[in-house]
Parts: structure tokens; sequence; C-alpha cells
């Protein structure tokens, strides 16, 4: 029980949507990779927000580049330009380091998908997107509309504004039927999210990429989940060493701070014009301050090479217990089970720590901050051994 004798279900249910479904921890505050909740209880998260909290809780450079730009400008209307608004954008492509020179900044993953999917219909005049099977792009009208699953699930709008097709996502034979020359956009994770922590094969993401240079469709690769150093290398697309016509990224890129980034090829920027993108609170002070603050913290800190070296340890020591098999990319993992995978988080909750689940009723989903250690998967791997098969 916490606030006022009520459990968390049912302490927020006054005036808040229910439209979530929210496990059983009445959040105090984060420190590090830690959750303390009201009740005493200290929870090591392996979820981190929903893959947002990159560099874990209270990140000091975080906070005073966050303090700094509230103090100093909190925000600005795009009219304006602003100094941080361009360096943070220079950092990003820096970073980035793909030939994706051209930044606008946006919110959220959602909107970001929907401005990149909108690029590509205006450009090239077409009339179909397509879209890989188990793939999530949000909840907007474009990016659900590519989502698989959403018209039978969640999409309630009376029709999709353009054509899809969704594709096999280990079929590279199925893409010369499916992507044609009405084809104005193929968006997909390199590294399913949502579908299960699924990192798709190389000779797939390069058969999209042939496919689209062939019918002259546009690439866009959506990395709000599996971006911003979560794989390991700036973004998987440099893993895999492909670089597509647009780049989506959120989540990890503010910390926490709502902001998110459409990153455009040459061929891309040189189409756009006044008007063709807009936004209120995208390319706002505070959040390019933070998405700047995120970038210096994962250069200065190594933590990359964390990434893949922790990662690389998870995947050769948690084949305990109901784990059968490990899939997916740096700290985007799934961990294959035996039984349900909810039953399997259930049980780690009990032992305080946090984990995902996936739309894979059997991949339990790994989205830590990108400071986790070693140790701290010692204490996951041991929780999972006392887990029955």
């Amino acid at each position: 029980m916490s606030i006022a004798g009520k459990a968390p279900d049912e302490a927020y249910h006054g005036h808040l949507a229910q439209v979530f479904a929210q496990y059983p921890i009445d959040v105090l505050h984060g420190e590090g990779v830690w959750i303390h909740a009201r009740d005493g209880r200290k929870y090591l998260d392996f979820y981190g927000g929903h893959a947002v909290a990159g560099l874990g809780y209270g990140h000091p450079r975080w906070l005073a580049a966050l303090e700094r730009q509230a103090r100093q400008m909190a925000f600005q209307t795009n009219a304006l330009p602003i100094a941080i608004r361009e360096r943070a954008a220079a950092k990003l492509v820096k970073f980035a380091s793909l030939g994706l020179d051209t930044v606008f900044w946006i919110n959220s993953g959602a909107e970001a998908n929907e401005n990149a999917l909108k690029m590509a219909f205006r450009m090239t005049g077409r009339t179909k997107a397509v879209a890989l099977e188990q793939g999530w792009h949000g909840r907007t009208a474009a990016a659900g509309a590519v989502t698989w699953g959403a018209l039978e699930k969640w999409y309630g709008f009376p029709r999709r504004p353009f054509d899809v097709s969704f594709a096999p996502r280990d079929r590279p034979e199925a893409l010369a039927d499916l992507i044609d020359r009405d084809t104005a956009a193929v968006i997909v994770e390199p590294v399913q999210g949502v579908g299960g922590a699924y990192d798709l094969a190389r000779p797939m993401l390069q058969a999209l990429r042939q496919r689209c240079d062939e019918t002259g469709a546009l690439l866009i690769f959506d990395e709000v989940q599996c971006g911003m150093g979560r794989s390991g290398a700036p973004f998987a697309a440099n893993h895999f060493g492909i670089a597509p016509d647009m780049l989506t990224a959120a989540k990890a890129l503010g910390n926490g701070f709502p902001v998110s980034a459409l990153m455009l090829s040459k061929r891309v920027a040189r189409e756009l014009k006044y008007d063709d993108m807009g936004t209120t609170f995208g390319g706002g002070p505070m959040a390019c301050a933070v998405a700047e603050a995120v970038i210096d913290a994962i250069e200065s800190e190594s933590l990359l090479a964390n990434v893949r070296t922790v990662s690389a340890y998870i995947r050769n020591n948690c084949l305990v217990g109901p784990i059968t098999g490990v899939q997916g990319l740096g700290f985007l993992l799934g961990l294959k089970t035996s039984r349900p995978a909810k039953e399997v988080q259930a049980a780690l909750m009990e032992k305080n720590i946090l984990t995902g689940t996936s739309g894979d009723a059997h991949v339990l989903r790994l989205l830590p901050a990108y400071i986790m250690n070693e140790r701290h998967v010692d204490q996951l791997c041991d929780a999972l051994a006392q887990i029955r098969p």
C-alpha cells in the first residue's frame, strides 16, 4: 500500500485518463540506475523509463545543462534564432556521422516519424508506404498507419491517410514485389523495440537500401528506441553500415526531457521549403541544451564502449532460469523466456528488479541506462536463476 493506504493503481485514478496499464510501484525518486519507491523499496531499473533514461536518473551534466538553460532562456519561438539550437544540431550531426546533415527539432518520436513520412510523400508524389511486420512507429495518424496491428487494436481514425503494405521482417526476397514505383517511403526500426527487441539481419537492411535505390523510394530509419547510443554505436545505422535517407531520434536523446529530431540527407534537405514542417515547442532552448548534454556525456564518459561490454556480459551470463536465448543489440535486448515473459517480469519485480515486456509474449525486454555495469547484471542473473524455468 502507498498513498493514504491505497495501492498505486488506485491512488491516481481521480483525474488521470485511465489508458495506461501501470506497474505496482509508487515511484518517489530515482538515482543512477535505481528507482526508490514510497514504501522504502529500491528497484534496479532495467526498463529505463521505456528506453528514455539513457544516462540514468540525476546525471550531473544533464541537470547542470537544464538549470543553466532554464536560467538563461527557458523558451523561444523558432521565429527567433538562438545559438543553442544550431549548436545542438551540429553536435548531433557530428555524433551520428551518417551524412545526414540537416536536423529538424520536434518533441516526440511519433512527430518525427510523422514528418519523415510527410516529406517522403511530398518529395515523390507517390501513394504508398511500406513498413515491416511487428514494427512500431507511434500513435499519430501517419505513424500509427505504419504500425503493425494498430488498425485492429487502437488506431481510431476512419481510414489510413495513404496505402500501406507490410513486409516480413526476415525475407529480403519479398521486397521486390512490395516496394515499387508507387512507394514513397519505407520505414523500419533496425532493431525493433515493441516487436521483441528484434535486430534485423544486415542482409535485410541492405536489401531494403538497394530496393529503395532501385525504385526511388525514401528509406526512413526509425531509431526512436534503438538510437542515441542504445545499440552501442551512435545509431544502429552506424552498426550496420547503412545510411538511410532520413532518421528519427527521440527517447534517450533528451534523457527524460521531451525532444526528438528528424535528420535529413542532402537529397531530402534540398527539397525543403518554408512551411513544409512546423512546430511550436520543437527546438526549444531547454530541449536542445539537454540533447547537447546527453551527447557530451555519452562521448566523454565512454558510454558506447560500456554498452557494448555490458551487453556482451548479459549475453554470456543471463542464460539461466527461464531464459533460453538473447536477441537484440546493445542495451535494447530481448531475453527469450520458456514461460510467459509477464510471469518472469512479475517474479523479478518481487526481487526488486524492473524490466519490460514486448509484443512477443515470450520476450522480456531490457532497456537499461548506459551507465549500467556488470555488478548490476550479476544481480539480474542471480534473480533469474531463482525463477523456475
